[in-house]
């Protein structure tokens, strides 16, 4: 199955001369063809970031939620786990 093609959309946007300037040394950086696939690819990064960085705050207040009890019962299954799998 071919891979779905991106619709693109035509928008115009004012930005300050720093702003140009930033994504004109992007685009160079990422080797892209254009300021605006340099500037999509900002935005997929940052949009990546952030999804990153709620799942890892998701892991951190789930373990940090765990009672003792909790804790000490994983570590458990944990020891247990890794007696399980030969050392070599």
């Amino acid at each position: 199955m071919a891979p779905k093609l991106a619709v693109k959309e035509r928008r115009t946007y004012t930005l300050s001369r720093e702003a140009i300037s930033i994504l004109e040394a992007e685009k160079k950086k990422r080797h892209s063809r254009s300021a605006s696939a340099a500037l999509e690819e900002l935005l997929k990064d940052s949009r990546r970031q952030e999804e990153m960085a709620a799942v890892a705050a998701s892991i951190s207040n789930y373990y940090d939620s765990l009672s003792e009890d909790e804790i000490a019962e994983r570590r458990l299954w944990g020891q247990f786990s890794e007696s399980q799998f030969p050392l070599e």
